[in-house]
């Protein structure tokens, strides 16, 4: 089962997270790439034309997740039971302090 995530830098679609059955992978999009001035979501994730790949999810976007008794009052508001980080992650870090946001793809998306 695949579940895809749109990762943004300052309001630019910068590219895409997806989790798979055996992992992580993310892409940065193309345009973001051939676009004025790209940056990196993180210095662990270079610019790349080509795919990034892990069995865990990234420490880049793991550190995006709140911890602690933030985290736990995160979940009491979103009504979260359960640990999956990749959830976590798109359900709390859609408006994170940092230049990079996350949210989930939904089907009618077509990115």
């Amino acid at each position: 089962m695949r579940q895809r995530a749109k990762v943004m830098y300052r309001d630019q679609l910068a590219g895409y997270l997806e989790k798979y059955d055996e992992g992580y992978r993310f892409t940065y999009e193309n345009e973001y790439l051939s676009g004025n001035n790209p940056r990196p979501v993180s210095l662990t994730l270079p610019l790349s034309e080509y795919a990034y790949t892990s069995r865990v999810l990234f420490s880049f976007f793991d550190g995006l997740i709140p911890e602690g008794w933030l985290l736990n009052i995160a979940r009491q508001e979103w009504h979260l039971k359960g640990t999956d980080r990749f959830e976590l992650l798109i359900t709390l870090c859609r408006d994170t302090i940092g230049a990079v946001t996350v949210f989930p793809v939904e089907e009618a998306d077509h990115g």
